[in-house]
């Protein structure tokens, strides 16, 4: 049998792989050699043993796991093919996120940091119906449409009418796991089975209008966090959007969110 194996070298060479990752393949369970040399610790591969050894290669070019990969090698068709969806999805993802970046960074290559006026203002309690997702802080935008695909159904098989606009409900600290909620008001409060109450309580507020696409709120924050903290003021959660101008309504340069942040002020602030 020996005679029908290569070599570490030979097969590498068949592969256009090197010998260095075939040990690492080796050595992280993912391929391992047909044969060990118990005396010399040489390796040997079997040529059919060549399919999978170009699969991981083309796998790894494409920055997959290697966790990814064996699983995918050890799966049969349908899930096999199932796990390169899944892959596929979180690199769609992860180019949308960075095409929203490249877009951001031109915009302040080209015009600098955007004006936003930050106003101080008094908020009127507010009694929301909502629902809560948890999420980590590159998954807030999916969260927020499922949500709304979760709350609008139950709302609409109700006799209660919902009060524009929808309102997005956020922590202060964006944390790996973070609860967010959506909601939207209904008349007097009134509560509507299979969600839940939220009550907001009014007071002082730091609020400013971002006009453009979702990705690019992080601008309109990065100028309100700022006012605040000049202004001597404390933030408090919930850090509330509440979506004017939504998707269904125009394209995405034209939405309209209202950022509203609860604020405290301190001793040292001027009245």
């Amino acid at each position: 049998m020996r005679d029908e194996l290569l070599t570490i070298g030979r097969f590498a060479r068949l592969c256009r792989l090197s010998v260095k990752q075939l040990r690492h393949y080796d050595d992280t369970g993912l391929l391992a050699p047909v044969r060990v040399d118990a005396g010399t610790g040489y390796r040997y591969y079997a040529p059919e043993q060549a399919r999978d050894a170009l699969t991981i290669a083309l796998l790894r070019g494409m920055d997959l796991p290697l966790a990814v990969i064996a699983e995918a090698l050890a799966a049969g068709p349908e899930r096999r093919a199932g796990i390169l969806r899944a892959e596929r999805d979180r690199l769609a993802e992860r180019i949308s996120r960075d095409r929203a970046r490249l877009e951001m960074l031109e915009r302040l290559a080209e015009d600098g940091l955007p004006g936003y006026e930050v106003t101080l203002g008094r908020e009127p309690e507010r009694r929301l119906t909502v629902v809560r997702a948890v999420c980590t802080p590159a998954k807030i935008g999916a969260a927020v449409e499922e949500s709304v695909r979760r709350l609008l159904p139950v709302l609409g098989r109700t006799a209660t009418a919902w009060e524009p606009p929808l309102w997005g409900l956020y922590p202060l600290d964006l944390e790996e796991r973070m609860e967010i909620a959506v909601g939207t008001q209904t008349p007097h409060g009134k509560h509507v089975s299979g969600l839940e109450l939220e009550v907001l309580p009014g007071g002082l507020v730091a609020e400013t209008v971002h006009i453009g696409s979702y990705a690019h709120l992080s601008l309109a924050y990065h100028a309100l966090f700022a006012a605040v903290h000049e202004r001597g003021l404390r933030p408090r959660a919930p850090v509330r959007e509440a979506y004017l101008v939504g998707p269904a309504e125009a394209p995405r340069e034209e939405l309209m969110t209202r950022l509203i942040v609860p604020v405290q002020e301190s001793t040292a602030c001027p009245r």
